[in-house]
């Protein structure tokens, strides 16, 4: 099962990418700060799926439609 699907056209820009990723990364800090360590895991953890998925992973030639 797939949980991210990074061909999909909302995907493209690379900021977009980049700032989903940061937005995790950020709340997860947000979270530690505030001493909920579980929650900062998560999104710690959710953070680094999307960084896997979206900047190291991500397909370098759009797909091709047809």
């Amino acid at each position: 099962m797939k949980l991210l699907d990074p061909t999909h056209p909302f995907f493209r820009p690379a900021w977009r990418r980049y700032a989903i990723v940061a937005v995790c990364f950020l709340w997860a800090t947000f979270e530690m700060s505030q001493g909920n360590n579980i929650w900062a895991y998560v999104f710690a953890g959710i953070g680094g799926y999307l960084a896997y998925n979206l900047i190291f992973a991500f397909p370098k030639d759009p797909p091709e439609d047809g």
